[in-house]
């Protein structure tokens, strides 16, 4: 690998590349973009429409931009406002409604797995860098006529009581990044955010504008259809849902939730996102690339019609919905044609609500014009990792540039056939073997919504019937015979897991998958790179919850208080896992690794 350059290089080189950039006279592979320094009020330079990256559309490759350089000056490290200073844990009783407040942190976990910890490594370590990842935020229109909360009368976790707030959750979580003062372990600056898929719940026109403002900054109405009432499952009267407004004992106030009178008016007021102070980028999931995030129908007149039409199921027998769900579940509707008859088979019992333009699904261009928009730029860059490039090709996946050592590489592991499980066509396969041997001398870190273990869905993309699709084995494999690759980081499962993997020749990578922002515990992560100087590489993983506060108040019903509540409620939903924040081992982190 090539060594870490010194100071006064790495500034000269960041001012001959800013230049290069504004003049198109440099490209990396496809092209080339130059992100933020946190605290800049200028665009992110972008090559999305360079020379370079228009001839890359016809290739299928994706642009490799280049990211800002951290600022050189050494923080020192730190642990609070992190889960190694304090993690959301029930004050009491192990049953029933449980309150939150301040519990113990999770201690950090060395693991050798792959290769031994040498002692005097902390005196020597150096930062390669360090970034946060998000993900599976799950921003959702809780209005929308395209939703399974009537499954719940067989499976009392397909709908919870705390999704209407996943908007307040996802700003409190910005608020964290944004307190951090830097990479808790090296106390180096930090260079990004990666979401890892799974921005948007039910690909919505309303959920992705949420997610852009949520992200880069901006006001936002957590509400569609009639802007002045609430219009879904949480004032509809049916006891199988949570009534806050209402003092009727449905099964969750039986469960504990509390009566909060004017809960809903709260929850879909305006409320203001500061925006990321750090650049960031995004990969997509399969919930931002199909409607319900199982569905390849987008195409289907139905399907988009009933989706910003003014009729709403919320209610079906616990037989019907048991069976919608194995089918779902079991892969045997990827077009959700069943899904369709179904919804035709209950017309009559079907609700009246305010129809909105605003709920249709987006396509993937469309994903992509998004992040291109300049309204959504933020702490850039223009595109977020996507560019015109991606537009032209029909391309979801791209690399860039981290740091003098260190590339990032995002793929797109959704399949376009249907099913909410994932895999990547050839292509794609073949674009990740070539950016990883050009870019050998550069270490690697790879981004997906998928794990390797959620990769088995391999129909065939409709647009490309002739292209073979390849499983998570593959992905691995590949990886694997690349000495640069130092981690493949995802989500899509909303769990803490950390799995090692080696290769013949001593090649190996670390996977780390990370829960999810949706369900309790609703964490983030910080990874950080570092050269132990003896023949080691070390990735740090320290986990970190939102600003809100642990401890709640039903009353404060201000965008902070309900934030509390959205973890809360999260932690409280009835059929919720207790798993999700994984062992030790898969939490706060210091992973190992031979350099190749």
């Amino acid at each position: 690998m090539s060594r870490i350059r010194s100071v006064a290089a790495a500034a000269s080189d960041l001012n001959r590349r800013t230049l290069l950039a504004a003049t198109g006279a440099v490209t990396i592979s496809a092209g080339i973009g130059i992100a933020l320094r946190p605290g800049s009020d200028a665009q992110a330079a972008t090559g999305a429409d360079t020379a370079a990256n228009t001839s890359a559309a016809g290739t299928g490759k994706a642009p490799v931009r280049v990211s800002r350089q951290a600022p050189v000056d050494r923080l020192n490290p730190y642990s609070r406002g992190t889960t190694l200073s304090s993690v959301a844990t029930p004050r009491s009783g192990s049953t029933g409604y449980r309150r939150l407040g301040n519990g113990p942190g999770w201690k950090r976990v060395v693991r050798s797995d792959l290769a031994s910890a040498k002692s005097g490594r902390a005196a020597r370590r150096t930062p390669l860098a360090a970034f946060v990842q998000l993900t599976d935020l799950h921003l959702m229109d809780t209005q929308h006529p395209l939703r399974l909360e009537f499954l719940r009368s067989a499976d009392i976790h397909a709908w919870r009581p705390h999704e209407i707030l996943s908007v307040q959750g996802a700003v409190s979580l910005v608020e964290r990044v944004n307190s951090l003062p830097g990479a808790p372990v090296t106390g180096s600056a930090l260079h990004f955010a990666m979401t890892t898929g799974d921005n948007t719940d039910n690909n919505a026109k309303s959920e992705l504008e949420w997610f852009m403002k949520v992200m880069s900054g901006g006001r936002i109405t957590p509400n569609t259809g009639d802007p002045r009432a609430y219009e879904g499952v949480q004032n509809s009267g049916l006891k199988q849902y949570w009534q806050p407004d209402s003092t009727v004992r449905d099964s969750d106030k039986q469960a504990g939730f509390p009566h909060i009178a004017g809960f809903l008016a709260a929850a879909t007021a305006e409320l203001r996102s500061p925006g990321l102070k750090l650049p960031w980028y995004s990969t997509v999931g399969n919930h931002d690339a199909m409607p319900l995030g199982t569905f390849a129908s987008h195409s289907d007149p139905f399907l988009r019609d009933f989706a910003v039409g003014g009729k709403k199921l919320m209610n079906a027998s616990a037989a019907q919905s048991k069976a919608l769900q194995d089918t779902i579940r079991n892969d045997k509707d990827p077009k959700g044609a069943r899904y369709l008859e179904f919804i035709q088979a209950h017309a009559r019992d079907l609700r009246s609500i305010t129809p909105d333009e605003m709920r249709a699904p987006f396509t993937p261009a469309e994903y992509l014009r998004t992040h291109l928009d300049p309204a959504y730029v933020g702490k850039g860059p223009v595109g977020h990792g996507y560019s015109s490039a991606n537009v032209a090709a029909g391309t979801q996946y791209y690399s860039f540039r981290i740091s003098d050592d260190v590339i990032g590489i995002s793929l797109d592991t959704t399949d376009p056939g249907g099913h909410y499980q994932g895999s990547l066509g050839t292509a794609q396969l073949k674009w990740l073997d070539k950016t990883l041997r050009d870019n050998k001398d550069s270490y690697a870190v790879v981004f997906s919504h998928h794990t390797s273990e959620s990769m088995g869905n391999t129909r065939r993309d409709p647009a490309r019937p002739d292209e073979k699709r390849h499983d998570g084995d593959d992905v691995i494999a590949l990886l694997g015979s690349h000495a640069n690759v130092l981690a493949w980081v995802n989500g899509h499962i909303h769990r803490n897991l950390i799995t090692p993997h080696s290769a013949p020749g001593g090649r190996s990578f670390w996977e780390i998958s990370t829960a999810s922002h949706v369900d309790f515990p609703q964490l983030a992560r910080i990874i950080e790179l570092v050269d132990n100087k003896d023949g080691t590489v070390s990735l740090f993983t320290t986990l970190v919850e939102s600003a809100a506060p642990h401890a709640t108040d039903f009353t404060d019903l201000t965008q902070t208080g309900l934030a509390a509540l959205y973890r809360e409620f999260s932690f409280n939903a009835p059929g919720a896992s207790t798993a999700l924040a994984g062992a030790s081992r898969d939490r706060n982190t210091e992973l190992v690794l031979k350099k190749g």
